[in-house]
């Protein structure tokens, strides 16, 4: 059963977000508090989407039910059928974890790569804005399904002590706790941390072109991502966008390398940077040259006239 995250976003060229129905026990009258976690996947790879993920529950079933019984932990020390047997838990109609809501945003690699690429630079939407967009778009959207949230738990992007003012700002009424390791130290943070694990994990998946294509784990330093991008290399633009993320330096560097015989495009905006930085060269030129001819001539200025 494919869980209900993926296919709202399966091969989706856009991103896309899913929220799961509110466990009824978080709408009724109650007195525990109900608290949040917030954790991604995916953030350095070149390859596939970066999934950011919210995990919510009451504390008490928190404490009292998912503690005790089920070994919810950051995701990458966990294995992967775990971390499936786990997610599964929440999505399948089997009667356990039924009060624990969820909810994914699936950030693809084209959405990334347009945003870190805009032009002029000084508009380019980087990873860390993209990821507290997002992050502040989950939380926004769990509340407008009426769930009042009193905690959120969230792992930090960027330094911890400036994100979580910012969120404190947009969210004057929820507390919040941004932590380095938070999937570690914070249980609900380590079921959001599965939710985006699990996810991202089988939409990479779906883009393999036959079950036996080995394209890695998709992160710049792994030979066998390194190995598919070359080996998968077009002559003109490279890779689909729904796969490779064009933003990183790894795809720049194969585009840029004379003997993978790429077609060299220079897009309008190099040109103009080019000029710009020529025009900048020709004038420091010039005041180079100004500046010699004076000291040659021992010009007076107001500031040697008297001596």
């Amino acid at each position: 059963m494919i869980p209900p995250t993926v296919e709202a976003s399966l091969r989706s060229p856009f991103t896309k977000s899913y929220f799961s129905p509110v466990p009824a026990a978080l709408l009724e009258q109650n007195d525990s508090p109900v608290i949040m976690g917030i954790d991604e996947a995916g953030r350095g790879p070149v390859m596939g989407p970066m999934v950011y993920a919210v995990a919510y529950s009451t504390r008490e079933y928190q404490d009292d039910i998912v503690i005790p019984n089920y070994e919810f932990d950051d995701s990458k020390k966990l294995t992967d059928p775990v971390r499936r047997k786990l997610f599964a838990k929440m999505y399948e109609d089997n009667e356990e974890l039924t009060q624990i809501g969820y909810a994914t945003t699936c950030i693809t690699p084209l959405d990334i790569s347009r945003g870190m690429s805009k032009f002029p630079p000084t508009r380019n939407y980087n990873l860390n804005e993209q990821a507290h967009d997002v992050t502040m778009a989950l939380i926004d959207g769990v509340t407008k399904q009426n769930v009042k949230l009193d905690h959120v738990y969230v792992d930090t992007v960027g330094p911890p002590t400036s994100y979580q003012k910012k969120l404190e700002q947009r969210f004057p009424d929820i507390k919040f706790t941004v932590a380095k390791k938070a999937d570690s130290l914070y249980c609900m943070v380590s079921v959001a941390s599965v939710v985006a694990k699990v996810t991202r994990d089988i939409l990479v998946e779906s883009l393999k072109r036959d079950p036996d294509e080995v394209i890695g784990s998709g992160y710049p330093s792994d030979p066998k991502t390194v190995a598919w991008l070359k080996r998968n290399q077009t002559s003109l633009m490279g890779w689909t966008t729904d796969m490779v993320r064009f933003s990183w330096q790894t795809c720049q560097t194969l585009l840029d390398d004379p003997t993978r015989h790429s077609v060299i495009i220079k897009w309008e905006e190099q040109y103009m940077d080019s000029r710009k930085n020529a025009a900048q060269k020709t004038r420091q030129l010039q005041l180079q040259m100004v500046a010699k001819s004076a000291r040659r001539k021992r010009l007076r200025t107001l500031d040697n006239w008297y001596q």
